[in-house]
C-alpha cells in the first residue's frame, strides 16, 4: 500500500491525483483516443502533451460548471479585478 502525501484527516490527500491519472489512463493510455499500440516512449510522451492541453483546455469539467479549467481560471481572476494578467501558451 502507497501511503497518502498528507496525514490523515488533511487536505493533502492524494484523491486528486488519482482522479487524474484514472482519467489519463481511461481516456488516452487505453481509451478511445489510442489509434493503436504505443511504438515508443516518445509516442507516449507527445500523446501526453496533447491530452494535458485538451484535459485543461476543452474538457468538459462538472465540479467547474461544465467548463474547461483554462476558461474558469480566467473567469476567476477577471471576477477578482486581479491586475495579473495569465499567460497563454498557443
Amino acid at each position: 500500500m502507497v501511503p497518502s502525501i498528507g496525514t490523515v484527516a488533511d487536505s493533502y490527500d492524494n484523491a486528486l491525483a488519482e482522479t487524474v491519472n484514472g482519467y489519463y489512463k481511461a481516456e488516452l493510455i487505453r481509451g478511445p483516443a489510442r489509434t493503436g499500440p504505443w511504438r515508443s516512449v516518445e509516442d507516449v510522451e507527445l500523446a501526453t502533451l496533447g491530452w494535458v492541453h485538451w484535459h485543461n483546455t476543452e474538457r468538459l469539467h462538472g465540479y467547474l460548471g461544465d467548463i474547461p479549467p483554462a476558461e474558469f481560471e480566467a473567469a476567476f481572476y477577471a471576477s477578482h479585478g486581479n491586475d495579473q494578467h495569465l499567460v497563454e501558451i498557443p
